[in-house]
């Protein structure tokens, strides 16, 4: 299959590109497009021999969930069935947005976007290309990110098309994401509303709308049973080399843990903020064997950042990759969610002075400090 790669000028008129892509929607077809979180993969969420194709370009387990995008607010009654108090509250404080609500599914909804729960994941995105895409297709689409099922979500076209070049219809290149994290998912059909996936929309601002607001287990390394909702059952966002995040005190032994990849013979790629940038390039310099990225001075830019950091990665090729964590405020919550899942687990920290993985799992040889 041929991938039309459109460049959007948010200076010129897209709309006949867009019109193009809406008919590849309206024909069957899937196509990749910009939203403020990360891009999508879209297909006319009513079809379900549509929304196939989506699986089957990303390679994506059955028993995921995928999120159907609306232009409009209002355009849910035809998703949905009835609303409780906490969804239609949630919906209009913060729709448009990076918010998606779990809420009980029509008989619209195939049942093969719901991974055959009686429940749906919809969100009314705010960017402005994923809206006029919508809208010109006239139905509702169904899209996760815009990447093969287990790597970094993309936040560019190009990322986009390195993974789908040849699968897929088209790719809308909007330009980088502004958040660069997935939606944030929440379950209202409980008593309480229920954080499946954190993301730019945080717990605090959540609660501050609603007072109570839960967070599910599988968020802290519980097994869920069957995945609500993107993201929670599977390995996600993994780069090519093994990933290793360094959580509270134990981001003060990054010097040494590099130092014992570099000796070991390890081509090693380092994460961190300014500040502990500076620190490892005054300690190691210009070293070959030494990829060094930092994501700036606050979780704004991290976020913003780490997907398109740990494909930059797997473009660099390290032997191992060492990400200093940030604490879980704000949006702390959503990325310390995401970097444990591209590290599957493996997080670093500090017991009684010594370096343990927070999994369980043994320390590789050459990362012991002892």
């Amino acid at each position: 299959m041929q991938t039309f790669y459109w460049q959007l000028d948010d200076k010129k008129d897209n709309s006949a590109v867009i019109r193009q892509a809406a008919y590849f929607i309206r024909r069957g077809e899937v196509v990749a497009f910009p939203t403020e979180t990360v891009y999508g993969l879209g297909a006319d969420g009513l079809d379900a021999e549509a929304v196939k194709k989506i699986y089957a370009a990303k390679g994506r387990p059955a028993d995921n969930p995928l999120i159907l995008h609306i232009a409009a607010c209002d355009e849910i009654k035809i998703l949905a069935g009835e609303l409780n108090a906490n969804a239609k509250e949630l919906a209009a404080r913060f729709w448009p947005g990076p918010l998606t609500l779990v809420v009980p599914k029509s008989a619209a909804v195939p049942s093969i976007v719901s991974a055959g729960l009686s429940t749906v994941a919809v969100r009314c995105p705010s960017h402005p290309v994923a809206r006029a895409l919508i809208e010109a297709a006239g139905r509702p689409i169904a899209a996760p990110s815009a990447n093969i099922s287990g790597r970094p979500s993309p936040t560019t076209g190009k990322d986009v098309l390195e993974d789908m070049d040849g699968k897929i219809a088209c790719v809308l290149d909007g330009g980088p994401c502004g958040i660069g994290l997935e939606s944030t998912v929440v379950d209202t059909t409980g008593p309480l509303p229920c954080i499946l996936r954190p993301g730019g929309i945080t717990y605090e601002m959540l609660e501050e709308v609603l007072g109570a607001v839960e967070i599910d287990p599988a968020l802290a390394g519980a097994e869920s049973l069957r995945p609500k909702a993107p993201g929670m059952k599977y390995r996600h966002y993994a780069p090519q080399a093994p990933l290793y995040i360094l959580e509270g005190e134990a981001g003060e032994k990054l010097p040494q843990m590099i130092a014992h990849a570099l000796k070991a013979n390890l081509r090693v790629g380092v994460l961190t903020d300014e500040r502990g940038a500076a620190k490892v390039k005054k300690l190691f310099g210009a070293n070959s064997a030494l990829i060094l990225k930092s994501f700036g001075e606050n979780k704004k830019e991290l976020a913003a950042g780490l997907f398109y950091f740990l494909r930059d990665f797997d473009r660099q090729g390290p032997d191992v990759i060492l990400a200093t964590g940030v604490d879980e405020k704000g949006l702390g919550l959503a990325i310390m969610n995401r970097m444990r899942k591209a590290a599957g687990q493996q997080s670093l920290v500090l017991r009684d002075g010594r370096l343990l993985l927070r999994n369980g799992a043994a320390l590789p040889p050459w990362l012991s400090l002892e």
